[in-house]
């Protein structure tokens, strides 16, 4: 079979720049939620931010890979998608033991900034997961990018009930609870992910490109 470029198969399609503009947003509003949660977690004390900025940057790094492959083969998003994988199955485990780390020297973070900054989180990822929600089904790419939005949404909304349990019990643990939470939503993913993504490369011949559509 000839190469995805050798036709005009190649030829960019009305689906691939919508999911090209698509990415391009999502990049932006996550790159700099990023420094947002980043900044506030380290200056509040919260492993939970810390967790979730995490989050924002693996989300940001992975809508890069798959911008890239955008109107790719099948193979080659594969490969994108499992790379992809790997990102989220390697903040999980940072994020554990972060946590670890953590609950050994325990430290009490401020509950109304942590909770407002949360939200402001939040409501980024409800945009992001808005403008994903079209292409969910499309091919294993846009599959595990709304995956990632989808954690965003789970992991903002423990950040803020966490918040709030901080500030009743005048404890650290809801956060490093939802630290924990946050972690084993990133390992369920990249297993997720990686299963499919994996199938799906080894379906496909290394010198077959697979035609561009998923």
């Amino acid at each position: 079979m000839s190469g995805c470029c050798g036709d005009d198969s190649c030829a960019p399609t009305a689906t691939n720049q919508h999911q090209s503009r698509t990415l391009k947003a999502v990049l932006g509003i996550n790159t700099v939620m990023f420094g947002v949660e980043l900044t506030a977690g380290l200056l509040i004390g919260s492993v939970a931010l810390l967790a979730d900025s995490l989050d924002m940057l693996g989300d940001a790094l992975t809508y890069g890979v798959s911008l890239v492959v955008v109107g790719a083969s099948v193979r080659k998003r594969a490969g994108a998608a499992l790379f992809k994988g790997l990102i989220m199955l390697a903040f999980g485990l940072f994020v554990l033991g972060q946590t670890a780390y953590r609950a050994f020297l325990p430290e009490l973070p401020a509950a109304l900034p942590m909770g407002a900054v949360a939200a402001v989180a939040l409501a980024a990822n409800v945009v992001c997961f808005a403008l994903l929600w079209r292409h969910r089904g499309e091919d294993i790419n846009m599959r595990s990018v709304w995956l990632c939005s989808r954690n965003d949404l789970i992991a903002n909304t423990g950040v803020i009930l966490a918040a709030g349990a901080v500030a009743i019990t005048a404890t650290p643990w809801p956060d490093l609870a939802m630290g924990l939470v946050i972690a084993a939503v990133f390992l369920h993913s990249a297993w997720e992910v990686l299963v499919d993504s994996w199938r799906q490369w080894r379906m496909v011949p290394a010198g077959d490109g697979g035609g561009a559509t998923g």
